[in-house]
C-alpha cells in the first residue's frame, strides 16, 4: 500500500503525552493496536512534516475548508 492508494480500513488515532515524557501516537484498528512513542524533538519533526504535507495538499487543490474528514 502506498501513500496515494485509498483504503477502506478504519482506524482510530490518538495522540498524547506519556507518563515517561514521550509523545505517543496510538493507532487502533480491527485486529491491531500500534503504540508509537517519540521523543518530544522527534514529535516536533513529525509536526513539521504534517504541516508541509497540509500545504502541499492545499496547493494541489485539496482545499482547506471544513469538509469531510479523510479516511482514518
Amino acid at each position: 500500500m502506498g501513500i496515494n492508494r485509498e483504503s477502506d480500513i478504519a482506524a482510530s488515532l490518538q495522540i498524547g503525552p506519556t507518563d515517561r515524557g514521550m509523545v505517543r501516537i496510538y493507532v487502533e484498528g480491527e485486529g491491531i493496536e500500534l503504540p508509537l512513542d517519540f521523543e518530544p524533538d522527534e514529535a516536533a519533526e513529525i509536526v513539521e512534516e504534517l504541516l508541509a504535507a497540509i500545504e502541499a495538499a492545499r496547493a494541489a487543490g485539496g482545499g482547506g475548508g471544513k469538509g469531510r474528514k479523510g479516511r482514518r
